[in-house]
């Protein structure tokens, strides 16, 4: 089963301290990228907050935040920051005295200025909060993973449909790139026809045998056809497989659908041959396109 790299959960956890609220979410990455925003006084559970995440989701660009709610005496304390209140008094004493400032300093001016209250963190159990801050993570990211899971299966089902469509084109260019050396031969024929009417000279049957089978050689695209054939199958084999992580395998796999589609392009000396090629090329692109998406 494949997983898509992008997708949204959200978890919860409450007790009679705090409620706290988890989201996650993910898109596309060439790594395993994990950022958590949450308070800084938490910032002892980032390790293996980061950890928990990474048994779900092991590519992608992960965004997970956490907002802590209804925090009680024990999370928390409110402190006079008596440093800053002594530099606030001195300055604005000065500042009165030096210009002539009449007045005088009352409790509701110092207490409004900046930093002169601060809170300080006071979370007595830190294993405690860390095990609570995983239960409300744990539960986002099996979330997560279930609709990156539903949106895999979809992927898969595109990517199989796809690789068959491919295959039945290619199978139009086999058959049909049988006719062409002999279509060749034929226009060749008429062409020389052309070229020595009246003049009574004839062109040897091996010299013109060899000529087609100069052409033949070169525009020969049966191994380029059984390669990418090939591709297709190895395709849904991989998504079939029980790895985990099958984006990188298939994003390989894609490049080389390409390589093999360009050459075919480029060595088929025939009109219909192109206009399949095209199509072809077009549903590689729209593999790729679905690829980079999956974990």
């Amino acid at each position: 089963m494949i997983k898509s790299m992008t997708g949204f959960g959200r978890g919860e956890y409450g007790d009679s301290k705090r409620n706290i609220t988890a989201e996650i979410r993910s898109v596309n990455h060439r790594y395993n990228d994990i950022s958590i925003k949450m308070p800084r006084r938490y910032q002892f559970a980032q390790d293996k907050l980061k950890k928990c995440i990474r048994e779900y989701i092991r590519r992608g660009k992960v965004d997970c935040s956490i907002q802590i709610e209804n925090i009680g005496e024990s999370d928390v304390k409110i402190s006079l920051n008596r440093p800053v209140v002594e530099q606030y008094l001195q300055n604005l004493q000065a500042l009165r005295e030096e210009y002539s400032i009449k007045g005088e300093l009352d409790i509701q001016l110092v207490a409004n200025l900046p930093e002169v209250m601060r809170q300080i963190p006071e979370v007595d159990d830190e294993a405690e909060m860390t095990e609570c801050l995983l239960s409300a993570v744990r539960e986002a990211a099996e979330n997560i993973e279930k609709m990156r899971a539903v949106e895999g299966e979809k992927l898969a089902e595109d990517l199989l449909m796809r690789g068959e469509l491919i295959k039945d084109l290619v199978s139009r260019i086999e058959e049909r790139s049988d006719d062409v050396p002999k279509e060749y031969k034929e226009k060749l024929l008429v062409r020389i026809d052309e070229l020595l009417e009246g003049t009574g000279a004839e062109i040897a049957a091996d010299r013109l045998a060899v000529e087609v089978a100069v052409f033949a050689d070169k525009c020969s695209i049966t191994e380029e056809l059984t390669r990418l054939k090939s591709h297709m199958d190895q395709m849904a084999v991989i998504i079939s497989e029980d790895s985990e992580v099958k984006g990188k395998k298939l994003d390989f796999l894609v490049q080389e659908m390409n390589r093999e589609a360009n050459t075919i392009g480029s060595k088929a000396n025939d009109l219909e041959i192109t206009n399949l090629m095209l199509q072809i090329k077009a549903e590689v692109e729209k593999i790729r396109e679905q690829v980079q998406n999956i974990e």
